[in-house]
């Protein structure tokens, strides 16, 4: 029997077999008619496939789950769920072959006026990801409607002097001012200073490392340790037998606190993040001559356009670049000065 309802349910049910394989799927109505449309169609969606090679019709809910199996190793994978949540009221149920251009840009249009257009960016870049994959890799979709960017303003890498750091350390609490200090001394990133465990550390050789899958590009990170740094760690042995910066005997789960905050603003510091403390540190290395490269290995960069932010701070490698017309310009003034002179003579 093609049609046959389920006890408890108040769908009918489609079955039937198709090459051998059983197909057996909820029509998701009650009304016998459209039960029976159903089948026929879902029948004849086969029979194209089969004979004439047409593709299958797959709904963004099917790419959605299938991206989130295939990328769960992702360093960003909790905020795609995050940003998956909110497009679910946009795109749940549609068919990805009939996702247009228009209803991206509808979509980035109303995420944009919720945030701003760098955070519309970030959803769509994610959208777009999707469907590539689902065409390039899953062969679901024959192409990809093209996404438009919003163009987003060249934003100015934030960093602080080390007088106002140390204005910063002398408001923080204690554990904050050790975490921070660790941060300014390492570069490391928020998440990977607070896990940072014992065992990831040899302070004989005064290195630390991050493992793979710790790393934001997912590569592991080599981490000197100076002065400042070791100084930091030492300061923090025996307090905890896994974990190395705790609070009240608790490893410390977040540092953007409220205490952070009323510090920062204490200092006057306006809008400084945590994060920035990282741009401090790149910062403070690019004045000091640390090379790009140098930098990009201790930072965990996965390429050099990153590194590149803080290039405008060293500006003394292109010294010598800037002293080659100098002669020619000495060379042109003494004679501007000299046809100057003998001119006055005449007169």
């Amino acid at each position: 029997m093609s049609l046959y309802k389920r006890e408890g349910s108040p769908y009918w049910w489609v079955r039937f077999v198709h090459n051998g394989k059983r197909i057996q799927k909820s029509s998701g109505t009650g009304d016998r008619q459209q039960a029976q449309e159903y089948h026929d169609k879902l029948k004849s969606e086969l029979w194209k496939q089969e004979r004439l090679g047409v593709k299958p019709s797959r709904t963004w809910n099917d790419a959605v789950v299938r991206w989130l199996r295939e990328t769960g190793d992702k360093a960003t994978h909790k905020n795609d769920i995050q940003k998956l949540r909110w497009l679910d009221s946009y795109l749940r149920g549609a068919l990805l072959d009939r996702i247009t251009r228009d209803q991206l840009a509808e979509i980035a249009e109303a995420r944009a006026k919720d945030s701003s257009p760098a955070t519309a960016n970030r959803y769509t870049a994610l959208i777009r990801a999707i469907l590539r994959r689902a065409c390039l890799d899953w062969e679901w979709l024959d192409r990809v409607p093209k996404v438009r960017m919003f163009k987003e303003a060249q934003r100015r890498v934030r960093w602080i002097t080390r007088e106002q750091a140390n204005q910063l350390l002398a408001l923080l609490p204690v554990h904050l001012a050790e975490l921070a200090r660790f941060s300014l001394a390492t570069g490391l990133r928020q998440a990977n200073v607070l896990q940072l465990a014992w065992s990831q550390l040899d302070l004989p050789r005064r290195v630390a490392w991050i493992h793979p899958d710790q790393a934001k590009a997912r590569k592991a990170i080599g981490v000197p340790l100076n002065d400042e740094a070791v100084a930091v760690i030492r300061r923090q042995l025996g307090k905890h037998q896994v974990r190395v910066f705790t609070f009240r005997g608790r490893p410390v789960a977040w540092a953007n606190t409220k205490a952070w905050r009323r510090a920062v603003a204490a200092a006057g510091l306006g809008d400084f993040r945590w994060h920035d403390l990282r741009h401090t540190w790149a910062s403070w290395h690019a004045q000091a001559g640390t090379s790009a490269l140098e930098l990009q290995e201790m930072g965990g960069w996965e390429t050099p356009a990153m590194v590149r932010r803080y290039a405008h701070l060293s500006p003394e490698h292109l010294a010598k670049a800037a002293a080659r017309i100098e002669v020619g310009a000495t060379k042109l003034a003494t004679e501007e000065n000299g046809v100057a002179a003998l001119a006055a003579v005449s007169a």
